[in-house]
């Protein structure tokens, strides 16, 4: 399998993001990550690079609580941006919440390729990005 070139990481939690980034580096499988404390951040910079494909992720982890925009807010603005953007983005839930309703409103996104429930092992990560 070939590398992903780039993940974007959406999560609030500096312990979360610095282990996923040390796991996704020991994969061997992702080439950058780049990590956004909120989906306004993260937004913000897909909205800036929508023309550049190379800088654009090819994979979103999303948690879903976080403050600012939460990833619900980021998923439907990113459904409204996605037609101008130069390259398809895979986006994957990350999250702690195992609640029902989550879940089931995850089903009701096109754009969500899974739903994973925290925590997230290193061989956990590396099935998944095989998997796309």
């Amino acid at each position: 399998m070939e590398n992903i070139s780039k993940v974007c990481l959406i999560d609030d939690d500096d312990i979360y993001q610095f282990l996923v980034k040390k796991e996704l580096k020991g994969s061997k499988m992702v080439d950058n990550t780049m990590v956004f404390s909120d989906g306004s951040k993260a937004l913000d910079f897909i909205t800036s690079a929508q023309d550049k494909p190379d800088e654009l992720p090819d994979v979103i982890f999303l948690d879903i609580n976080m403050p600012i925009m939460d990833g619900w807010g980021f998923l439907d603005r990113f459904i409204q941006i996605r037609p101008r953007l130069s390259k398809e983005i895979t986006i994957l839930i990350v999250t702690s919440s195992f609640d029902p309703r989550d879940m089931e409103r995850a089903k009701g996104y096109s754009e969500i390729s899974d739903y994973i429930v925290k925590p997230v092992t290193r061989n956990h990560l590396v099935n998944v990005l095989k998997d796309l």
